[in-house]
């Protein structure tokens, strides 16, 4: 249905080469090396705190590094249970287990690929140290109803917001609801600061000096003159190179969502007559940020599955993942406890009072990955595009319909 290849995303461009050309002049004027914790990266943490409303803000080297540093600013007692979303980036949940704690898997909301307040409920104990949440294809979870059961159960909140920036409920950014945010800034995110890199985020002071000292080896930031390193950790610093970056990319980002929501948009309206697909609900209030579109798929409309029909839309040089396996759980080091040697820690410990062979169904979860699929889109692409992809599904809606 298309002749052209489809746009490319275009992320980067002259402004972000300007600025890294700029710094390199400084290096080479001063005869000293760019390094980190330098003004460039100064900068970018004042700007991406602006952004959220205020607050404090420790750029880090990725959006994993982001999510241990924010658990390690909350400093959750060892073997103590850390409830998780199903679905996620390995990422997201093996910070947990190298904290030495135990990841509780809560299943998603029905129809959803985050977790939901019901289901983190349910996954409660008095085991139970914190609750991280992961705001999948820039979609919020609905923390209005999480943050109520986290307060009555007094348990800190981390917010993951690797797939989800400048997403927002009722107008309010996701990353504000919690105790601290994680959020990644690699170069397939909304915006990044280069290759990889994160951002940790709170509007709590003490949090904050908590993580500064989790992503720099323990240094006493914070604490009164003479004071040492003050725990263990290691360096995940982010650095003021990609902090240059970072700096022009935050400036794009807001636009960046605005053209993805608007491509959205018009691909709402072109195929509200398509029976094959439809849009899932959102929560009350949610403006999505789209990291990816999720559609989902009604096997009675058509004669193929869904398998089938996503190939036929790969055909068309589309983006598609007919199945978002992230279910970090069911995946090996999780099922053989892959994490200090063969030990099997932190499950295999003495100490960890719970249940070490725990298994997690999450059929909310499974149905969720089965009834939809992803589509990529590019904020690069503009009216022609979302026509061509209308005409795509039109004629597969007339080849597939019953």
């Amino acid at each position: 249905m298309r002749s052209k290849p489809w746009p490319p995303r275009k992320l980067l461009g002259r402004e972000e080469k300007k600025a890294v050309d700029a710094l390199f002049d400084k290096a080479i004027a001063s005869g000293n090396a760019f390094g980190y914790n330098g003004p460039e990266e100064q900068a970018f943490c004042e700007q991406f705190v602006k952004f959220m409303g205020g607050g404090y803000a420790d750029a880090v080297n990725s959006g994993t590094t982001a999510v241990y540093v924010a658990l390690r600013a909350l400093n959750p007692e060892p073997f103590t249970e850390i409830i998780v979303s199903p679905i996620t980036d390995p990422g997201g949940i093996m910070p947990i287990a190298m904290l030495n704690c135990i990841p509780i898997i809560a299943d998603t909301a029905p129809g959803s690929f985050n977790v939901g307040p019901e289901q983190i409920e349910k996954a409660i104990s008095p085991l139970t140290s914190a609750i991280v949440v992961a705001h999948l294809q820039g979609e919020p979870a609905d923390m209005n109803g999480i943050m109520r059961i986290a307060r009555k159960h007094r348990l800190p909140v981390v917010e993951d917001c690797a797939q989800a920036h400048n997403a927002a409920i009722n107008g309010r950014l996701v990353g504000t609801f919690g105790d601290v945010a994680a959020f990644s800034t690699m170069f397939g995110k909304h915006f990044c600061t280069g290759g990889q890199g994160g951002v940790v985020y709170t509007r709590s002071e003490k949090t904050y000096q908590q993580a500064r000292r989790a992503s720099d080896r323990g240094k006493p930031f914070g604490l009164p003159p003479g004071a040492t390193n003050c725990m263990a950790s290691l360096n995940y610093n982010l650095n003021d190179l990609a902090a240059v970056i970072g700096s022009v990319q935050l400036k794009k980002l807001p636009g960046i969502v605005q053209r993805r929501r608007q491509i959205v948009k018009w691909l709402e309206n072109g195929l509200r007559d398509i029976k094959a697909v439809s849009f899932p609900p959102m929560v009350k209030g949610a403006s999505q940020s789209y990291w990816h579109v999720r559609l989902r798929f009604h096997p009675e409309a058509v004669t193929c599955s869904k398998e089938t029909y996503c190939k036929a839309l790969a055909a068309e040089g589309l983006g598609i993942n007919a199945n978002y396996l992230a279910m970090p759980h069911t995946y090996d080091w999780f099922k053989n406890r892959s994490v200090f040697g063969t030990s099997r820690l932190p499950w295999s410990s003495p100490l960890y009072k719970g249940d070490s062979d725990r298994k997690f169904s999450c059929p909310n979860a499974l149905a969720a990955i089965r009834d939809h699929f992803l589509l990529t889109i590019f904020e690069s692409w503009g009216r022609r595009e979302v026509d061509d992809l209308t005409r795509i599904f039109k004629k597969l809606d007339e080849v597939f319909s019953k």
